[in-house]
């Protein structure tokens, strides 16, 4: 069990920091619904302080702005357009 856990952790933290925001660690299905675009604001709001060239703040504008073109296609564009 020990073993599962360590290579659980390792995949999940290979670089591939995002992934916190779109996947749930326990069961690895995508977020949805209200639940994905909380924390597509809250990638933003993370990463907002960050010079705009760099890639975490980048990613965070995408995540938010692709959560949006779905739930809220209206706040879309102005999040999209300032990335």
């Amino acid at each position: 069990q020990a073993e599962m856990e360590v290579k659980r952790y390792e995949e999940w933290h290979d670089g591939k920091r995002h992934l916190k925001w779109t996947k749930c660690f326990d069961c690895g299905q995508d977020f949805h619904g209200a639940v994905k675009l909380a924390l597509g604001w809250a990638s933003w709001k993370t990463y907002l302080g960050r010079p705009e060239t760099d890639g975490s703040r980048c990613t965070s504008m995408r995540l938010l702005g692709g959560t949006l073109v779905s739930s809220r296609p209206e706040e879309a564009l102005p999040a999209l357009e300032a990335h």
